[in-house]
């Protein structure tokens, strides 16, 4: 992989025709050692947001040891990865060969549920040749929670209701030698009251169902820095949990536990991509909705972007991207603030698509190619760079 200073230097030298992709593993690694040192507890990577097994290794090599997996081709991804690593399956819905492999073939022990039924299929999958059940199963109950203080909601999909939890806590309890309450507050949430909410609910279920509870995690919503989207610092996040955590009726060495997925991998890439032709106000590009700006396109996710010509001297103004495919829905609505006088073979970066972004990527329409470089710049936006000053919001500083 060739190494580069930053985006410029890349484009100087190369003036790639084809959209590159610009890894920043220094980024990564601070994101990971960050997570590390201050989670006030165990932190697991969703490889959903980024399975690059390059990426996999530099967290691994800083102090992540816990994998959130999410399908079998994950499952087999990390351990061929990483041979040492802890692989928790935390998808509530997985087919019984899955799970059967994953714990037969790959030593996974800790499978999420949210039913009765996914609890069955995980007990018998798991059963011993002769029939013998598990006796080394670590289950998490997957509590259904709000996503009201999220920029993508988490909330319909999975995770059982506060009426059905204590009971199923029950069941699960007579299966698991090691039980823990899971929940996911959706993607990008923009206050830490959004765990404080949730963690109600869990203290809730756990006293109904008094049963000894092994477990605490509360999954992902860790943010990352947009555009119009600046959240309050991480460590308002770890304080609240933390403090709500101990508040719950939990073994007394009970472990907290959470899933970052976004906020360890979003500084690690940007993308590179060539203005092909200006129409206006629009900027034809060649990357796009079925390429790595999947989000800009589908959920109007807003990414930082500049300009990356020295000869563009005229004020900012409003643009909006269609990507290369012949589908209208290639479009991406912005606003993406770049120079008025950028126009076709200039080239712009696209900041914070680490997560999901580069993972999304697709071949539709023959548009998929996309050379990997690595950089050394800072990212276009970062929460671990010492860089910014934010407050905390008012909501979190009532609750101290």
């Amino acid at each position: 992989m060739q190494h580069f200073p930053d985006a410029r230097s890349v484009v100087r030298a190369l003036a790639p025709d084809e959209p590159v992709i610009l890894n920043r593993p220094h980024a990564a690694a601070r994101a990971a050692r960050f997570f590390v040192d201050k989670f006030p507890g165990k932190s697991l990577y969703a490889v959903k947001a980024n399975p690059s097994p390059d990426l996999l290794q530099i967290l691994w090599d800083n102090g992540v040891t816990h994998y959130d997996v999410a399908s079998i081709a994950e499952v087999r991804l990390v351990r061929a990865t990483l041979p040492d690593a802890v692989l928790c399956f935390m998808h509530p819905v997985k087919a019984p060969s899955a799970i059967r492999e994953a714990y037969h073939t790959h030593g996974v022990k800790t499978f999420s549920l949210d039913s009765a039924e996914e609890l069955e299929k995980i007990v018998q999958a798991c059963r011993s040749e002769d029939g013998e059940p598990a006796q080394d199963l670590r289950l998490c109950v997957r509590l259904r929670v709000s996503s009201e203080y999220s920029e993508l909601s988490l909330a319909s999909k999975f995770g059982c209701d506060l009426t059905e939890a204590p009971e199923l806590l029950q069941q699960a309890r007579q299966h698991a030698d090691w039980l823990g309450v899971c929940f996911h507050v959706g993607s990008q949430a923009m206050t830490p009251f959004a765990y404080v909410q949730a963690l109600e609910r869990v203290r809730i279920a756990i006293g109904e169902a008094s049963v000894v509870i092994d477990m605490i995690d509360v999954g992902g919503g860790f943010p990352s820095v947009y555009p119009g989207m600046e959240p309050p610092p991480l460590e308002d996040y770890f304080q609240i949990i933390h403090q709500n955590f101990y508040n719950l009726p939990v073994a007394y060495n009970a472990e907290l536990w959470c899933e970052p997925g976004r906020a360890l991998c979003a500084e690690y890439s940007s993308l590179i991509v060539k203005v092909e032709k200006r129409r206006g106000e629009e900027l034809y590009i060649n990357d796009g909705a079925y390429g790595a700006l999947f989000d800009a396109a589908h959920v109007d996710w807003k990414f930082p972007v500049r300009a990356l010509e020295d000869d563009l001297i005229k004020p900012e103004m409003d643009f909006a991207f269609y990507g290369p495919t012949c589908d209208d829905a290639d479009y991406m609505q912005g606003p993406f603030v770049l120079p008025e006088d950028i126009q076709a073979g200039d080239y712009i970066e696209i900041g914070m698509l680490g997560a999901y972004g580069a993972a999304m990527k697709t071949d539709f329409n023959g548009f998929g190619a996309a050379e990997r470089i690595v950089v050394t710049d800072e990212p276009m936006s970062s929460l671990y760079d010492g860089s910014r000053t934010r407050p905390a919001a008012d909501n979190v500083v009532s609750l101290r």
